[in-house]
Parts: structure tokens; sequence; C-alpha cells
């Protein structure tokens, strides 16, 4: 066997390879998106942290080495309104860490910031016109999404829950990435706050899977051959894959986290909102152990991550990942050293192997 069970990816995204790498937000920038997509998969570029004279940046580097089929990512939340009590409550349970690493609990803080899809993006997307877009946590205002479908785009987005998945297809997304709880970073949730009661990738794969008829990518657990075979066996028409890239050199990862992912810390994960004000899935820390990962105390998202930014700094001068956000998948300890275009067609070669069998 030297095909692929399911070619409707390639035909839809131009690509060689039904493997697409994780949009992740800080790690992934333009030289993993360059190697993903010149080993055959489709690179992506998150664009939630970025400005837009970044974006442009990030672009004219990708497009200098490569016109591969390039996925733009963007979050559909909504922007919280200021919350004077909350913020006061956060700072103070913080207030003992910034008196034990020397900082003044009562220091300005700079507010942390992600970006939701809005019409100056939209109008970059209508400029550059990239092959595809895909939207975390549901999708932009109807009249925003239909100016990105106008350019060619192919449009895709994450569902958590099979519900999730009948509502993007309802709303005419070209595929669907059905996001397991096992994955890192942020969970894609729009429709429900329940992550406890979320589904694993294979289990929620097949469901999806039945119940939609748009192509379904598998994501979450998924760090080589093994797991990509076992997704496409279960139905769907590819992949992605974010935490396994991280062990790649193009990964822009901080020295405390490229340490944590290389040690037994590792091995254990759990969903936290400490971080962001959102669930997202990352290795297990001082921060999380001692508040608990998923606290009502933090701000909603993105704005947790203001008050924490002093403390990530301080502490990691001194080495330390005590209050990071060290984003990671369950399958994390799976992770090989090796470039991100390596990976891309090793994992798929590995895929091919166990298909054939």
């Amino acid at each position: 066997m030297n095909t692929w069970p399911d070619s409707r990816l390639l035909d839809l995204f131009g690509i060689d390879l039904p493997l697409l790498q994780a949009p992740m937000a800080g790690p992934g920038l333009h030289a993993m998106a360059i190697a993903v997509a010149q080993a055959g998969g489709l690179g992506a570029l998150p664009c939630a942290m970025l400005s837009e004279a970044q974006v442009r940046s990030e672009l004219a580097l990708i497009r200098a080495q490569t016109a591969a089929p390039l996925n733009l990512n963007f979050f559909c939340h909504q922007s919280p309104p200021p919350d004077a009590a909350r913020e006061a409550a956060w700072r103070a349970h913080l207030r003992p860490y910034y008196l034990e690493l020397g900082l003044d609990p009562d220091m300005p803080v700079a507010p942390s910031s992600r970006n939701p899809f809005d019409a100056a993006m939209c109008a970059l997307v209508e400029e550059f016109r990239p092959a595809v877009v895909s939207f975390h946590f549901g999708l932009p205002a109807p009249e925003l999404l239909a100016r990105v479908q106008a350019t060619g785009a192919k449009v895709i987005s994450s569902a958590t829950t099979v519900a999730e998945a009948r509502w993007l297809e309802a709303r005419g997304v070209d595929a669907i990435i059905a996001q397991g709880s096992e994955a890192g970073g942020h969970r894609g949730v729009f429709l429900t706050d329940e992550v406890y009661s979320q589904l694993g990738t294979f289990a929620l794969v097949p469901q999806v899977v039945d119940a939609v008829r748009v192509p379904v990518i598998a994501a979450g657990g998924i760090m080589d051959g093994r797991g990509m075979a076992a997704a496409l066996m279960l139905g769907a028409a590819g992949v992605q894959l974010g935490t396994a890239y991280l062990y790649t050199p193009e990964a822009k990862v901080t020295p405390a986290h490229h340490a944590a992912l290389r040690s037994p810390q590792a091995e254990t994960t759990a969903l936290t909102n400490l971080f962001t004000g959102r669930p997202a899935r990352g290795m297990v820390n001082r921060l999380m152990r001692e508040s608990g990962p998923l606290s009502p105390l933090a701000p909603a998202f993105p704005l947790a991550g203001g008050a924490l930014a002093p403390l990530k700094t301080a502490a990691e001068a001194q080495g330390s990942a005590d209050f990071s956000s060290l984003w990671a998948g369950q399958a994390a300890p799976l992770g090989r050293e090796m470039g991100a275009a390596a990976l891309t067609q090793r994992i798929a070669a590995e895929a091919l192997a166990l298909l054939a069998r």
C-alpha cells in the first residue's frame, strides 16, 4: 500500500500528506510552517498573539521559501469586559509568590492579549489569500466568515464534542478537527464549558465521523505513525499534530519549556485555566499544584496571564518553570528529536507501513 485510504484532504488543501501542523501560538512560527509545508504536510501560522505587522513579516518569510499551501489560524473568543474585583482577587492570590521572588505585588502589569479575529485580520486574509484558514473556539461572525470563504480559502475549525462538529458543519466548514481531551494547549470548546466530560481522541473521532459528511481531522495524543494509522482506521481523513513538533529545532520554546519536555515532568499533564483563563492542557508545575489546576479565581480569557507574566519572567531567570504555561499533550513522552520536515515524513511513512500490513 503506497496511497492513503482517504484522499479528501489532499485534494481539498492541495497537499501531499494528510498531516497538519497544529498552529501553536508561540512555538510555531515561520520556520516550522516552512519545514512542514516543504515536507508535504500543511504548515500553519498561529496569528492570535501576533500583530498585523508581525503576521505580514512571518508571511513574507514563509513565502520567500515556499509556495506550498498554508493555514492561517485565528481565535474566535469574545474579549471579556473589565472585572476589577476578579482581577484584585487574582492579584491577592498571587501576592505571596510576588513577595517570594522579590517583586512588588502592587506593581502595574501589562494586560495579557490574544486577539480575536476581526475586520483587520480578515482584510489581511483577503490580501494574502491563504489556502486554508482555521479557527479555534468556534467561528467568527457570519459576515467575517463569508468574506473569508469568498477568498477561496478552505475553512476548518476545532470541535471537542459531536454537537460542536454538527454546529460547524451546519455553518459551512470544509473540514472539522476532532480535538480529543489528550491534546495539548487550549481546548477548542465553544458550546460548553464542561471540560470534565470531554472525550478522548479515539472515542471522539469515530462519533464525529459518523455525525458529519465533511472530512474529519484527528487531533490529540498522536505522536507517531501508530497514532496516525489508528486515527485513519477510525475514519479520520488526516491528523493534526502539535506536541510532536515541540521537540523539533524549529519550535520556539523557552529554555524552561524545552527542559520540561525532556524530563519526567512531561509524563503528567492536566487541564488548567490558571495561565490564560481558559482550559488548556499543560505539564503540571508548582502553580497548578498549589492553586489547583482549574480555579474560579483566574480572570476570564485571556486576562489571567497579565499578573502571571512578572512571576514567569523572574522564575525563568532562575531556571524555574513554576509559573510558566508548559503546554503539552498527554503523549508528550513519545516525542522524538528531529527536524520538523523529517518528522513529518517519518510519521507519514510509519503510518503507511502500518496500514499496508
